[in-house]
């Protein structure tokens, strides 16, 4: 029989370790947070597109390849023209007979306009004149009601789901379990937004409105994972309840579902490292929040939850809730 003592993961032994390790994980996000809540208009801890600020972009395709030298050249231009307040930004694409052979597209954000005002004509002649074999390929607007609505209805959502989650976990095992639970979405959704923080801040990464959407994945993907985690605990209570403590069994626990945990998302990660790579430009930002929220769910629902599990368990003494079923091995 598998030695449960001696063999496999000790979460419970090393988590002052594992305490560093999300410590080191989600302080400089934390920091990119602040500093961005203090510095940026809106006082958001992420760099937002207009799908929360409301505004207009249009979107460029040209056969140059364009780097940021030329960008800060087109904004001045624009300045000069009276355009102010405009965000630019390059994304370089692999040219193709589909897309017209284009090598880069010029996005320009700007307050709200009309796609045939005199302002987004004036935009298109400054870069057309700056880019050769230069075509307007889109126009995206949102208005500032809509944009204001839609952030509502992303924290409603957000808070239905946590709400959800506390009220199945608790219901299925115990509050204790719940509430780590939440700490694991939020220590996972700390670092999803932290690392977008720090990526708006140096690298102009903006989030949109299928951020959202691969936050809500990334809570449900922990979630998933941790309940699997925590399923296995209440199996080993029952079975080993007698003979080995609880942080035995929580360690016991991780190592029965850390290969399956690992495996899945392994896979997982294999499939959005191809769309992020090989897919389309406009989902690149939301592939690579799925991936890191599936990457940093794994390690704490092994890891952390269960660790803090283990913490409140000791601390409080609480009884188990969990019966030992009289027909088990003592």
């Amino acid at each position: 029989m598998f030695d449960f003592k001696k063999n496999g993961v000790h979460v419970v032994k090393y988590r002052v370790l594992w305490m560093c390790i999300s410590a080191i994980l989600l302080l400089p996000g934390i920091c990119a947070m602040i500093y961005s809540m203090i510095n940026y208009p809106t006082h958001s801890p992420v760099k937002v597109g207009i799908d929360y600020t409301g505004g207009t972009i249009l979107q460029y395709g040209t056969t140059d390849k364009v780097d940021s030298s030329q960008i800060a050249k087109t904004r001045t231009e624009l300045a000069d023209a009276g355009i102010t307040g405009t965000y630019l930004q390059v994304l370089n694409v692999d040219p193709t007979e589909q897309n017209g052979n284009i090598n880069s597209i010029v996005s320009v954000r700007t307050k709200f306009i009309d796609e045939g005002s005199e302002t987004a004509q004036t935009i298109t002649d400054i870069v057309k004149k700056d880019y050769k074999d230069t075509n307007l390929i889109q126009v995206s607007s949102v208005g500032p009601t809509l944009s204001n609505e839609l952030f509502k209805m992303s924290f409603i959502a957000l808070l239905v789901a946590v709400i959800g989650m506390i009220i199945y976990i608790s219901f299925t095992f115990e509050l204790k379990y719940a509430i780590s639970a939440i700490c694991g979405l939020l220590h996972d959704v700390l670092f999803v937004v932290g690392v977008f923080s720090i990526l708006g801040l140096f690298y102009n990464i903006e989030v949109d409105g299928l951020f959202l959407t691969a936050i809500l994945t990334v809570i449900g993907y922990s979630v998933n994972d941790t309940i699997v985690t925590y399923d296995r605990i209440r199996e080993n209570l029952r079975y080993y309840g007698r003979k080995m403590t609880f942080g035995e069994i929580v360690d016991a626990s991780v190592q029965q579902v850390m290969a399956r945990s690992i495996n899945t998302s392994f896979t997982t990660v294999l499939v959005l490292a191809s769309l992020y790579f090989f897919g389309g430009v406009t989902t690149r930002d939301f592939v690579l929040a799925m991936m890191l929220g599936v990457l940093i769910g794994t390690y704490s629902s092994i890891f952390f939850c269960s660790m803090l599990v283990d913490f409140w368990t000791e601390k409080t003494n609480a009884p188990r809730k969990m019966a030992i079923e009289d027909n088990q091995p003592a």
